[in-house]
């Protein structure tokens, strides 16, 4: 692996729609995590059931299955910042249900779970729209900083929006849903403020052709498909996000502020890895350094779940951050730069249901497993599940772990 600086770590924020597209996403992504934390924390309360816990995630990701098939077309022949502001708005008044059902004490799984699943419908149709947007707000140069830049602010929500979700919980779940609304209203009104960038659109007629170009340019292309399902199976094995109100309560015997802290500490890893990689960018070995990052997160989920010490659990918890950023930031460049404009959308839109079925299916799995065998071996597992996949991947994948640098694939070379 080879870090090199860059001449200008701000190049991205010299393009203000990038600059007005980067608040935006970190004020909606604040909004998430501060709604994330309320919901986990007020159905563990009222339940006391891990399943339930895993229900909130996969409440969220159906809507990416059932509707991939329109979700990406729509991307790529409709305008994608107005498609990503009126999600943004629909966000909002989501959260603005949850807060109303708390104020007038109907909260309970039922409402919450309709809710959910329209929060999913929505970030259904967001995400392959905002993942497409951003490389029509810069030019091809500064997409690598700004990929990095994007998931700085991804992370910095992260890291704060929890810790600040917990604090406001703990005042009152009031709070905490009010502050949601306000950032997914702004985040919202940004988006609105961007003009409408340049965007190739797809000229082909609509058919099965057409929706369905997304999926066989995945599977032509083995680097985007080896990484893009790298990123699945490993979190999906791996990920613990679902389980931490047991660990906080049950485990560390933290309350609403400890939660917070352990689910902004992954955040404080990715972040800073993202500003060291967005200072010194990898230049060679990226593939490799994909593979090693994501065998550090199966270390780091395996120490997790052997801790009862809440510093070691944070330090653990930061690695997997760090580690994690480092696959992020490899996969979701070799996606941007390697798909055409106009199949962005819908390859976008597999990407999400890869990413939904490692993040909400992985809390699912980890639920399950921990009613089954409790919250520790359910973890245990998942991470040393984690490693047996980076091992497999990286000979199943000889093209994907040979990637040299992440420019386009004309520059690639042999790999």
């Amino acid at each position: 692996m080879s870090f090199s600086p860059t001449g200008d770590r701000f190049a991205a924020f010299r393009h203000s729609s990038y600059t007005r597209f980067f608040f935006a996403r970190f004020l909606l992504s604040f909004s998430q995590q501060i709604v994330s934390v309320a919901v986990g924390w007020q159905m563990y309360d009222q339940t006391g059931s891990a399943i339930y816990l895993g229900l909130i995630g996969l409440v969220q990701f159906l809507p990416s299955l059932v509707l991939i098939l329109v979700t990406g077309s729509v991307a790529d022949r409709h305008n994608r910042r107005a498609i990503a502001a009126i999600c943004s708005l629909v966000s909002a008044m989501c959260t603005l249900a949850l807060l109303l059902m708390t104020i007038t004490g109907t909260f309970s799984p039922l409402p919450v779970f309709a809710v959910l699943l329209v929060f999913g419908i929505e970030r259904a149709f967001m995400s392959p729209a905002v993942q497409s947007l951003a490389p029509n707000l810069v030019p091809t140069e500064d997409l690598s900083n700004a990929i990095a830049w994007n998931s700085s602010s991804l992370q910095l929500a992260a890291i704060t929006g929890p810790v600040l979700g917990g604090l406001l919980y703990g005042v009152s779940p009031h709070t905490a849903y009010t502050v949601a609304v306000i950032f997914a209203a702004l985040g919202a009104a940004l988006l609105y403020m961007i003009p409408k960038p340049p965007q190739k659109t797809t000229g082909e007629a609509k058919s099965w052709d057409m929706i369905l170009g997304g999926f066989r340019f995945i599977r032509a292309e083995k680097v985007v498909l080896g990484a893009i399902s790298l990123d699945l199976f490993a979190v999906l094995l791996g990920g613990a996000t679902a389980l931490m109100p047991i660990f906080a309560r049950d485990i560390l015997t933290l309350g609403p502020w400890g939660l917070g802290l352990l689910r902004s500490a992954p955040g404080v890893g990715a972040i800073a890895m993202a500003i060291f990689l967005a200072a010194y960018p990898l230049r060679h070995s990226a593939g490799v350094a994909m593979f090693v990052g994501v065998a550090l997160f199966g270390i780091g989920t395996v120490v997790f779940g052997f801790s009862t010490s809440t510093e070691l659990s944070i330090a653990a918890l930061a690695i997997m951050g760090a580690a994690d950023m480092i696959s992020v930031y490899v996969r979701e460049s070799l996606i941007a730069l390697w798909t055409p404009d106009e199949l962005r959308g819908r390859v976008n839109a597999v990407n999400m249901v890869f990413v939904g079925a490692s993040n909400e299916l992985g809390e699912f799995r980890a639920g399950t497993m921990a009613s089954i065998f409790g919250a520790v071996p359910a973890v245990i597992i998942g991470g040393i599940g984690t490693l047996a996949v980076a091992a497999i991947w990286a000979t199943s994948f000889p093209k994907l772990r040979k990637i040299d640098t992440l420019d386009a694939p004309e520059r690639l070379g042999k790999v």
